[in-house]
């Protein structure tokens, strides 16, 4: 199920990640070679190594969340008791049921198990099956990188005082040398490895605090939805069934393997289907507080409509879809930004595709109705009118 493993390699972001471990890498055994030999002392060869087993098993880690893959429900799945399907959400595309904790991803295609979110850089979602491999991916990217960032600055700035070095060292100090193409690649070496532990830094950060506390980001934004709507009603606070203790819960994504993804430990006193009946709360209320649209021109579905300069430069930093409208479609608007709107498309009272739409290319339904009510009494009141010309004696 879902695209075949080794074809998710042939993307932009895994091959990206390839290229940035090979680029790190390369300088890294290219400089300690000249700054610290590891064939010179016990000490310099546990360094050298250090690096190495960091390199290797960050590529080790890449490459297992990527051919593992997230794992899928199975098409068509369907609870064990025929009861529990109100509690539930339907998947038009699997043509199924959601299980509990499980999205549809429109990348993947499929609805994914425990899906945390979709990643370019493994070309796949992090999901139950991949959640423990991604994060293993993420510690050793941060340490390896910090551990190069450290050492290449330290041998550039030796290459660049390389003859101050020469005519004023002590004979101690290792001596440098860098072309001007090595000097290029070196630095830009450093500057993703910075960048790696800035970036990818932050993200390990989200991810042990969703872990352990048992929570994917999707199901983070749940719970930030859950605690507003549940204080504007006065309802109990809503408790993460998931949540076991971060020991536990460390251990569960230690020993993931053991569950099926479709059934999940639960804290004392709650139910399977709390979280998902509470999302389905979530989108009820979501899609009462909705606005309807109608589409006053032909909208092609551009992510970057130049004919609407103000649209264009404010196009959503999204991985969405956008919609495409055609004159007179009705669409309900779920989301606002600055010039764009995002909803779904109405099609005989059912659910249609998703996506952002320029808000200047749509009016709201109300007021189109408005619109053309008051156009119709302008007409109506000018064929009276004309009537009663005709109507006058000569």
């Amino acid at each position: 199920m879902g695209s075949s493993p080794f074809r998710r390699l042939l993307h932009w972001g895994p091959i990206a990640v390839l290229c940035i471990i090979k680029l790190i890498t390369w300088a890294m055994v290219h400089l300690i070679g000249m700054w610290w030999p590891p064939h010179e002392s016990i000490p310099a060869a546990l360094h050298a190594a250090t690096f190495l087993s960091l390199a290797v098993s960050t590529l080790y880690f890449f490459l297992q969340s990527l051919l593992e893959g997230p794992g899928f429900v199975p098409l068509g799945w369907r609870p064990d008791n025929e009861l529990d399907i109100m509690k539930l959400q339907y998947c038009t595309t699997c043509r199924g049921y959601k299980a509990p904790r499980s999205h549809h991803c429109r990348q993947c295609g499929y609805c994914v198990m425990k899906m945390d979110h979709h990643c370019p850089w493994i070309n796949c979602c992090v999901g139950h099956s991949n959640h423990g491999y991604f994060t293993l991916f993420l510690i050793s990217a941060v340490l390896g990188c910090l551990h190069a960032s450290i050492v290449l600055s330290i041998c550039v700035y030796h290459a660049i005082n390389r003859v101050w070095y020469l005519h004023n060292g002590t004979g101690q100090e290792p001596i440098v040398y860098l072309t001007l193409t090595t000097l290029l690649l070196t630095l830009l070496a450093v500057g993703m490895a910075v960048g790696v532990v800035l970036a990818v830094g932050t993200l390990l950060y989200l991810q042990i605090r969703g872990i352990l506390r048992n929570r994917t980001t999707i199901e983070d934004w749940i719970m930030e939805k859950a605690v507003s709507r549940r204080e504007e009603q006065g309802l109990p606070a809503f408790v993460l069934p998931y949540d076991l203790g971060w020991r536990c819960n460390l251990h569960f994504l230690l020993h993931s393997h053991r569950y099926d993804g479709l059934h999940w430990p639960l804290r004392l006193g709650c139910h399977q289907y709390d979280l998902t009946m509470e999302q389905i709360a979530q989108k009820q209320e979501k899609r009462q507080r909705s606005r309807l649209f109608v589409a006053a021109e032909q909208y092609g579905g551009q992510w970057v409509p130049l004919r609407r300069p103000r649209a264009a430069l404010a196009a959503p930093c999204s991985a969405e879809p956008r919609l495409q409208l055609r004159p007179g479609d009705l669409v309900r608007a779920t989301r606002q930004r600055r010039h764009w709107l995002f909803g779904e498309l109405v099609v005989n009272e059912a659910r249609g595709p998703r996506g952002w739409f320029p808000s200047a290319v749509a009016v709201p339904a109300d007021t189109r109705a408005n619109m053309l009510a008051r156009a119709a009494d302008h007409q109506h009141q000018h064929q009276h009118q004309h009537q009663q010309e005709h109507a006058k004696p000569d």
